[in-house]
């Protein structure tokens, strides 16, 4: 999987965002938020292949958890980030 090359995340008043603009008639822009942790893990995993593993052993190595905190984080972060999508497989 990678983070969507197409998705940039915006500095907009302190907040880092996400826009994605729907290919509908109606207008149906989408803002996701990203928090310190998701920011820097999109920064960390953007431009490359990675799998859940890539993403577990970032998050050893960037904050004292454990192996199963570490496991759970990033499954959850992974699932996030594919159900707003931004990670595409």
């Amino acid at each position: 999987m990678k983070i969507d090359p197409r998705k940039r995340v915006r500095d907009v008043a302190g907040e880092h965002i996400v826009i994605m603009q729907s290919n509908d008639a109606a207008d149906m822009t989408k803002v996701v938020a990203l928090n310190e942790s998701a920011l820097h893990l999109y920064g960390l995993l953007q431009g490359r292949e990675f799998g859940e593993e890539d993403v577990v052993q970032l998050m050893l190595d960037e904050y004292e958890v454990d192996d199963a905190t570490a496991r759970r984080d990033a499954a959850a972060w992974i699932e996030s980030m594919k159900k707003e999508g931004l990670i595409i497989d």
